[in-house]
C-alpha cells in the first residue's frame, strides 16, 4: 500500500506494529546476552539483527508495498530467518504475533490463513522443541494469538473498505451537487432569454408593428403636397428601424441550439447526441420559417421529453417529427420504454415535465396530449397553429 494513501489510524497501527517488533526483538538479545538462556548467544544476536534488517527492508522496497508477488517474496525471507531464530532461541516465538499481522495484511485471504497457521505452528514447535513443558497454554497461546490477529485486520480492512466506498459516495455527491447546480444555472439564464425574447416578440416587436402599419395608413389618406406627410413619413421608418432592431434583439436571446441553424437542424443533432438511446428525426410536409417563440417552445419541449426517455423510460428507440401543415405545425415524441401512467403524473405525484411543457404550448394557443400506460411506451403531440401567413 503506498503510504500517501494511508490513513491516520492506518499510519498509527503500523508505527506501533513496528515497535513492536522492534522492542520484541531487543528483548531476544537482551535475553541472550544477559545469560538468561543457554543459547548461543553470538548466533542469537546474529540472526536477531538479521531479522531486524530484513524487516527494515520491507518498509524501504517499493515493491513490497506495490505488489503481492514482492510482498510474498519479503514474507518468504522474513520467515526464513525467523526460523532460524526460532532453531537457535525459544524467545524467538514472541516475534510470531507481528508476524500474523504482516501475512494478512499483505497476502489474500486465501494465502494469508495457510500462512499464519504455518506460523503458529512452527512457534509451537519452538517452544516445545526447546523443552517447554507440554499443556494447553503451550497450544493456546500461538492460536489464540494468530486469531486475534487475523480478526483484527480483517475487521479493519471491512472498515477500511467501508469508509473508502462513503468518502467516494460523497465526492460523487458533492460533484453531481455542483454539476446540478452548473445545471440550474444555465437553465435559469437560458429560461430568461427565452422569456426576454417573449416579451420583445409579443409586446415591443408587435406595437412596432402595428404603428408603422398605422403610419403606412394614415400616409396614404393625407395629400401628396401635406406638409405632415413627411413627418408621418419620418416616424414611419424610425418605427421600422426599431422593428428591424427589436427583432435581432430576439434573434440574439434565441436559444444557442437555434443559432446557427433551422429548427429541423437542432432537433436533428438533439437525435444524435442522445445517450444510450437510438434516437431518429423525421420531417414531413414543407418546412416553413417558424417565428422564435415556436421555435424555442418545440425544442424545448423535445429536449424535455427526450430527457425523460432516456433518464426514466429505460427505452431501446425514440423518434421524433416535426410536421408541417396549412394550418399548423406539430411535433411528436415517441419511444418503446417502460412507459407510466398519465394521470398519475398529471396529479403532480410524477411530474415528468409535463406541466412545464403543456403551459408552453397553452401560450401559444396549441394543444398537448400524452398517450402512455406502464410498459407500452409514451407518446407526446404537440400542435401549434401557424400564425397569420404561416411565416415568421
Amino acid at each position: 500500500m503506498d503510504p500517501r494513501s494511508l490513513t491516520p489510524a492506518l499510519r498509527a497501527l503500523r508505527l506501533c506494529l513496528h515497535l513492536l517488533t522492534a522492542g520484541l526483538l531487543a528483548l531476544v538479545v537482551l535475553r541472550a546476552v544477559t545469560g538468561r538462556t543457554d543459547e548461543p548467544v553470538a548466533a542469537v544476536v546474529t540472526v536477531a539483527v538479521l531479522v531486524g534488517l530484513v524487516y527494515a527492508a520491507g518498509s524501504l522496497i517499493p515493491a513490497v508495498r506495490a505488489t503481492r508477488a514482492g510482498a510474498a517474496c519479503w514474507l518468504a525471507a522474513l520467515g526464513a530467518v525467523w526460523a532460524v531464530l526460532l532453531a537457535l532461541s525459544p524467545d524467538g516465538l514472541w516475534l510470531a504475533f507481528p508476524l500474523y499481522f504482516l501475512l494478512v495484511h499483505l497476502l489474500p485471504v486465501r494465502w494469508a490463513l495457510p500462512a499464519v497457521a504455518v506460523a503458529a505452528g512452527a512457534a509451537i514447535a519452538s517452544y516445545l522443541g526447546h523443552g517447554g513443558p507440554l499443556n494447553a497454554g503451550a497450544f493456546i497461546g500461538p492460536l489464540l494469538g494468530a486469531a486475534v490477529a487475523v480478526a483484527t485486520v480483517l475487521g479493519y480492512q471491512a472498515l477500511y473498505r467501508e469508509s473508502e466506498s462513503r468518502r467516494r459516495l460523497i465526492e460523487e455527491l458533492i460533484a453531481t451537487r455542483a454539476e446540478l447546480a452548473d445545471a440550474e444555472r444555465t437553465a435559469g439564464t437560458l429560461a430568461e432569454r427565452e422569456r426576454l425574447a417573449r416579451e420583445i416578440h409579443d409586446t415591443l416587436a408587435q406595437g412596432l408593428s402595428s404603428i408603422q402599419l398605422l403610419l403606412r395608413a394614415a400616409g396614404r389618406d393625407l395629400p401628396a403636397d401635406s406638409p405632415v406627410a413627411a413627418h408621418i413619413e419620418q416616424a414611419r421608418a424610425t418605427a421600422q428601424d426599431n422593428l428591424a432592431e427589436a427583432r435581432r434583439f430576439v434573434r440574439a436571446l434565441t436559444p444557442p441550439d437555434l443559432e446557427n441553424g433551422s429548427l429541423s437542424g437542432a432537433l436533428q443533432r438533439l437525435c444524435t447526441t442522445a445517450p444510450g438511446v437510438a434516437a431518429r428525426f423525421t420531417t414531413s410536409g414543407t418546412p416553413l420559417e417558424l417565428p422564435t417563440p415556436y421555435e424555442v417552445a418545440l425544442l424545448r419541449i423535445a429536449q424535455s421529453a427526450l430527457g425523460n426517455t432516456v433518464r426514466h423510460a429505460h427505452a431501446r428507440r425514440a423518434e421524433i417529427t416535426l410536421s408541417f401543415m396549412e394550418t399548423s405545425v406539430a411535433l411528436d415524441v415517441v419511444d418503446d420504454g417502460d412507459g407510466f401512467d398519465p394521470d398519475h403524473a398529471a396529479s403532480g405525484d410524477g411530474g415528468f415535465g409535463l406541466p412545464a411543457m403543456r403551459a408552453r404550448v397553452r401560450a401559444l394557443g396549441g394543444t398537448f396530449t400524452v398517450e402512455s400506460a406502464p410498459g407500452e411506451g409514451t407518446a407526446v403531440a404537440v400542435t401549434l397553429p401557424l400564425p397569420a401567413g404561416g411565416a415568421a
